[in-house]
């Protein structure tokens, strides 16, 4: 190879790299412009979501109970059952569940979840019946 050679092929590479350089520089600028954007649609919902939060009433209408497979057995013993109290032990009973001191104390917690969403209410010390 003589140096004629050497040189254009120097010149072929420089090109190459330069064209190169010019390509990445193209995409940082469109991924600057993209990243500063989608940074502004964040700082939106950011903004959005502490307005909302600031308007909203204080949640004075009962929740929907949770549906979570024990929490929508019970409430299925309750809507099969809309006149009837239970205790907890009685609705352990009903739906075949164990009755170990344990598991009660869970139920009657989420009993009195429900009783704090407004889907059950609570006629007597420990009963709870469904809201009419």
């Amino acid at each position: 190879m003589n140096i004629i050679e050497l040189l254009a092929d120097l010149q072929a590479q420089h090109d190459q790299t330069a064209a190169r350089a010019g390509e990445l520089r193209d995409q940082i600028e469109y991924l600057t412009a993209t990243l500063a954007e989608t940074e502004a649609r964040l700082a939106d919902l950011v903004t959005t979501r502490k307005v909302i939060a600031e308007l909203t009433p204080a949640r004075d209408e009962p929740e929907q109970p949770e549906t979570s497979s024990a929490y929508q057995a019970i409430v299925n013993a309750f809507n099969q059952h809309p006149d009837q109290e239970f205790r907890a032990r009685e609705l352990h009973e009903l739906l075949g569940m164990p009755t170990d001191e344990a598991s009660v104390n869970v139920t009657r917690a989420r009993l009195g979840r429900l009783t704090r969403q407004g889907f059950l209410t609570q006629p007597g010390r420990g009963r709870y019946q469904k809201r009419a």
